[in-house]
C-alpha cells in the first residue's frame, strides 16, 4: 500500500470515530495545568481570559451552525457507521469560501479551550496535532468526493481553499436555512463545549489557588446552567420542532 493510500485509509478509520476522537485532544491540556497561573497575576485576569477564550471558541460554534443550518441533504452528517455518505456536492454558501468549514469551527472551538490555559507550547502541540488529525480525514473525504464526482470536484478543489477561507469566492446559496436541522445536529456539541470549559475553569482555579477553588461557585453555576440549557434543547425543543 503507497503512502497516501495507507493515509486515506486511515482518514476513513478517523471520520468513522471523528465525533469522539477529538477528545483525546484534552489529553494535551493536562501538562499545562500544572504550570498554570492566573493571567496578569489577578484573580480577576482567570475570569476575563475565561471570558476571552469562551468568545473565541463561540466564533467556532457560529460557524458549524450557519455551516450545518445551510447544508444540503445528505452532506454534513456524522455518518459514523456508514462511512462517507454524499448525496450532492455542496459549493455553495460557506461551502464557495472553504471546502471544509465544519473542521475550521472545530479548530476555532478548541483553540479558544487550549488557549485559556495560556501555554504556547500547549497552542504549538495542539495545532500540529489537529492538522495531522484532520489531514487524513479530508484526505479520505476528497478521495470519496473525487471518485463520486469526478471532474466536477477537482474543478471545485482547484478554487476553493482547504481551511482558510478567501471571502472574494463567495457564492450566495439557494438552500432555506433549518433551525430544526442545526439544533438536533449542534446542541451536543455545544454542551460538551461548556462542560469542558467549567471543567478546564475549575482545574485552572485549584491549580492557581494552590488547592483551593475560588470560584467554586461560578463553575458549579455554569455546570448547572448548561446541563439544564441541554436538557431542554434536547427533549423539549426537539419535540416542538417536529
Amino acid at each position: 500500500m503507497t503512502l497516501s493510500a495507507q493515509s486515506v485509509s486511515v482518514g476513513h478509520w478517523l471520520f468513522r470515530w471523528r465525533g469522539f476522537l477529538p477528545l483525546c485532544f484534552i489529553v494535551l491540556m493536562l501538562p499545562a495545568l500544572y504550570e498554570y497561573h492566573y493571567p496578569y497575576g489577578t484573580h480577576q485576569g482567570l475570569l476575563i481570559s475565561w471570558g476571552v477564550c469562551i468568545a473565541i471558541s463561540m466564533i467556532g460554534v457560529v460557524v458549524r451552525a450557519y455551516t450545518v443550518g445551510y447544508a444540503a441533504k445528505g452532506t454534513s452528517g456524522r455518518n459514523t457507521k456508514e462511512g462517507q455518505i454524499a448525496e450532492t456536492l455542496n459549493t455553495t454558501g460557506i461551502y464557495s469560501i472553504v471546502r471544509n468549514p465544519l473542521y475550521l469551527g472545530n479548530f476555532i472551538i478548541m483553540l479558544g479551550q487550549v488557549a485559556f490555559l495560556g501555554s504556547a507550547w500547549c497552542l504549538v502541540v495542539y495545532m500540529l496535532s489537529f492538522w495531522l488529525y484532520y489531514e487524513r480525514i479530508i484526505m479520505a473525504e476528497e478521495d470519496f468526493l473525487h471518485k463520486k464526482f469526478g471532474s466536477e470536484y477537482e474543478a471545485y478543489a482547484l478554487r476553493t481553499p482547504v481551511f482558510i477561507p478567501k471571502l472574494s469566492l463567495w457564492t450566495k446559496t439557494t438552500l432555506p436555512y433549518s433551525v430544526k436541522f442545526m439544533i438536533r445536529k449542534e446542541c451536543h456539541g455545544l454542551f460538551v463545549m461548556m462542560v469542558i470549559y467549567a471543567a478546564i475553569g475549575l482545574a485552572c482555579d485549584l491549580t492557581a489557588h494552590q488547592g483551593e477553588f475560588l470560584y467554586l461557585k461560578l463553575w458549579s453555576l455554569v455546570a448547572g446552567i448548561t446541563v439544564v440549557v441541554y436538557v431542554f434543547v434536547n427533549g423539549v425543543a426537539k419535540k416542538l420542532f417536529k
